[in-house]
């Protein structure tokens, strides 16, 4: 297996990218996450997973070796493929997708287009226990009332506020029995 390339990046674009390592280049496709975390340097390392099939040797690229772990953690799962691996680690990052999971949030999976309920369900159940004790970032996760958490977002977003700053800011002022409404107001104070 090739596990990361050091090398001079030729190509990139939103998919994939090009990466030249002692004269080959290797084509690498990347989730969107990664594309916005390599930005415009030349020399770049980025962490890989070789996914080997009858018809073809696809080499998968990403910018942290949490991004690959989630990777490996999704593809896991039946039915999901890396393609679809990839479009999730587009839609959200990894911490996002680990905090529905152990969350139990089936309305956040099921946002990531091409997964439908029943594959949020499933990829929930699978990874719940294996997300829980790798190092995701998700210790902080309150998992109450997600749909008052979910709400009060959407009100904050339609408000015209950035959704990273609105997610933080929800996230540090959330306790249980929060009302929607309580937690907007709390939020805009922080905002």
């Amino acid at each position: 297996m090739i596990a990361h390339l050091n090398g001079r990046l030729v190509e990139k674009t939103p998919t994939n990218i090009v990466v030249e390592c002692s004269g080959v280049g290797y084509f690498v496709k990347i989730s969107l996450h990664t594309y916005s975390k390599i930005g415009a340097e030349e020399n770049i390392k980025i962490f890989t997973q070789l996914q080997v099939r009858e018809d073809a040797h696809t080499l998968y690229g990403f910018h942290s070796l949490k991004e690959r772990e989630m990777f490996n953690h999704l593809i896991s799962v039946s039915g999901i493929g890396a393609n679809t691996a990839i479009i999730m680690l587009s839609a959200l990052t990894p911490n996002e997708i680990a905090a529905g999971i152990v969350g139990e949030d089936v309305s956040l999976i099921k946002s990531i287009k091409g997964i439908g309920a029943k594959t949020a369900q499933r990829v929930i159940l699978d990874l719940k226990d294996k997300v829980a004790k790798s190092d995701f970032g998700t210790e902080n996760i309150v998992v109450v009332n997600n749909t008052n958490q979910n709400d009060a977002l959407t009100a904050l977003l339609s408000l015209g506020f950035d959704k990273k700053r609105a997610e933080k800011a929800i996230k540090n002022i959330i306790t249980e029995d929060q009302t929607v409404e309580e937690i907007i107001k709390q939020a805009l104070k922080v905002l």
